[in-house]
């Protein structure tokens, strides 16, 4: 049997494989011999949808290996993969640490966050991938950048998380973050600001090349992946309830 996966960080890859996701995520981290070692984050789709993918050829080279070995991965596309995905394609998304370590997020219907405070931060992963901050919400925001006219860039399809924002009077407050917020801070400041006092403005990129500071402890509600006028939705477990569903995901993503 065959599986699908687009993975969307740290590169965009539609991949073929004849892993199951965990074992999949746990290959990608680590790879077949010692010594490697990434984080990436990953979407399981139902394949064999449209014209833009060659599914025959998927079905013809992903085959298991003449000792009985699965095959791991086959790269079906490396370029302009989200555009081509519709979203009732999509299934689990999945979280990798670099030890290889796998967790599962499901959809749930979108809604407003609560904690909104009239603006956002937002890391986006794929097409592109800076960190911004936006007078927003996320099915908005998707809006804006994917169908918004008016402006000369926009991008066909978008996946990104919305952000853990810092108590800034109290930044132990915030909680158990991680470095992200060790530095720069009068700079997320302005940013913020623009945001605030410039009502035409509705996004402001505080950092064009974030992901080398990303970190699973600083998504806060959850994953979105959008194309045209539709969005999906993944919740973020709480880390109360990583402790129960996985506990040494949690552990190894620095959550406790």
């Amino acid at each position: 049997m065959n599986f699908y996966y687009v993975v969307f960080s740290p590169i965009e890859a539609f991949i073929a494989s004849q892993l199951e996701p965990k074992e999949f995520g746990s290959y990608m981290a680590r790879g077949s011999k010692k010594g490697s070692a990434e984080r990436l984050m990953f979407a399981e789709v139902k394949g064999e949808f449209g014209d833009y993918f060659d599914w025959d050829y998927a079905k013809e080279k992903c085959i298991a290996h003449s000792d009985g070995r699965p095959k791991h991965s086959l790269y079906l596309s490396i370029y302009r993969v989200i555009e081509h995905i519709p979203l009732e394609q999509y299934k689990d998304v999945y979280l990798v640490n670099k030890d290889g370590s796998t967790l599962s997020l499901k959809a749930a219907p979108y809604k407003k966050p609560a904690n909104w405070r009239g603006y956002g931060l937002y890391k986006e992963h794929c097409p592109v991938y800076p960190f911004i901050v936006s007078s927003l919400e996320p099915k908005m925001l998707a809006d804006y950048i994917i169908n918004d006219t008016t402006k000369k860039i926009t991008v066909p399809a978008i996946i990104f998380n919305d952000m853990r924002i810092i108590d800034f009077d109290e930044k132990e407050k915030t909680g158990n973050i991680g470095s992200m917020y060790d530095r720069d801070l009068d700079h997320l400041k302005d940013c913020i600001a623009t945001i605030q006092n410039q009502k035409n403005k509705m996004t402001k990129t505080v950092d064009r090349s974030f992901g080398t500071k990303f970190s699973y402890q600083i998504i806060d509600n959850g994953i979105y992946i959008a194309r045209g006028k539709g969005i999906l939705f993944y919740p973020m477990h709480t880390q109360e309830a990583l402790k129960e569903i996985d506990y040494d995901w949690g552990k190894s993503a620095n959550f406790f």
